[in-house]
């Protein structure tokens, strides 16, 4: 029979068993600063920045390890929360989120064998993965989708996206799933812009305005990106031992990686074009088109009560009367993104944003 729901001030103590401080434990202690939080963790996390500050921890992360607590078992149909409509070689959905009854913390089940339980504030995450995977391959997840979510139980909306740094202030590119976002940010980099964050924009609502986080100094591209951009699909790193997607080290050869929050200039949806045509377009998006727009860029909060669901349309209403977001129907031909890059610059000039 099961009991009740785990009381804050049990979960409290069962979390305090597993994070010792450091002087007392003995154990190796890590450091990162991902969008904006401060995270400690008990294993380096691949590809996320370092933190050198004092600043309280915002978030644990445990690499290789579940809760200290016995979890429920999570084939109960009315635990799951989400089935992602994408599929793995084998058919199984590439991701299913359950959450468990008990204790309202959540575990992401990937098909790899990859799982991660968040817990129901999104400031303590668990990591396993299979002898088949490598830790590299877990923080892919973990810098991505897992840490968006953890943001949207802290009641921080994250869009899907890349964000660069034009004269101090940010410009992020938004769009769906191979739309170019990446690849154009990796473009951008190579002009000398530095990049502010890859697949998760995170803005901050402030008293000065909204602010863009720094995510982490990589921009992870598909092999045919580095092919367009650099001549050769071999040209960068893997990003993983096992994926065929490869990274742009922006801490190295040049790039430029850009550690502090920025404000907001403009954002670029981008629409790839069906067939080719002579060149882009650019239009405004506003009202209702514009908010259901960037409502479809945000990552999907698979726990949403009204009062989050309340504020994060309020965000994204102030972000579109304040912030200039426009419409970009790009290029087919993805050897045609550095010239994208281009007309970007040309519009943001135009409009005295640069």
């Amino acid at each position: 029979m099961k009991q009740g729901k785990m009381s804050h001030d049990q979960a409290e103590q069962s979390f305090q068993q597993i994070s010792p401080s450091p002087a007392v434990s003995g154990r190796a202690r890590y450091r990162s600063l991902v969008y904006g939080l401060h995270v400690e963790s008990n294993l380096p996390i691949p590809g996320a920045l370092q933190d050198w500050s004092d600043a309280a921890v915002d978030t644990w992360v445990w690499l290789s390890a579940e809760p200290p607590w016995p979890v429920e078992p999570i084939d109960s149909p009315q635990q799951v929360y989400h089935v992602t409509p994408y599929r793995d070689e084998a058919g199984e959905p590439v991701l299913v989120v359950r959450r468990y009854l008990q204790t309202d913390d959540f575990r992401f089940s990937y098909s790899d064998g990859t799982e991660f339980i968040i817990s129901r504030d999104g400031t303590r995450i668990w990591a396993t993965w299979p002898e088949t995977s490598t830790l590299e391959d877990t923080a892919v997840y973990l810098l991505g989708g897992v840490f968006a979510f953890a943001l949207n139980l802290r009641g921080v909306p994250p869009l899907h996206g890349s964000a660069v740094s034009v004269n101090g202030r940010a410009v992020a590119f938004l769009g769906p799933a191979e739309a170019g976002k990446s690849t154009l940010a990796a473009a951008m980099a190579e002009r000398g812009f530095p990049v502010l964050t890859d697949d998760v924009v995170v803005l901050v609502d402030t008293a000065d305005g909204l602010l863009v986080q720094p995510g982490y100094p990589r921009v992870r591209l598909w092999s045919d990106s580095v092919k367009a951009l650099y001549g050769r699909e071999d040209a960068l790193p893997p990003l993983t031992p096992t994926w065929d997607k490869r990274f742009l080290d922006l801490t190295k050869n040049g790039h430029r990686f850009q550690p502090h929050p920025l404000p907001l200039a403009a954002i670029y949806v981008l629409v790839p074009r069906r067939r080719e045509s002579t060149g882009p377009r650019i239009e405004p998006l506003r009202g209702h088109v514009g908010l259901s727009t960037l409502v479809a860029a945000t990552y999907v909060a698979y726990d949403q009560n009204k009062a989050k669901r309340a504020r994060q349309f309020d965000v994204l209403s102030r972000l579109l009367n304040h912030v200039p977001v426009r419409q970009i129907t790009g290029y087919r031909d993805i050897n045609r993104i550095p010239t994208l890059c281009q007309v970007i610059l040309d519009d943001l000039r135009s409009r005295g944003e640069t």
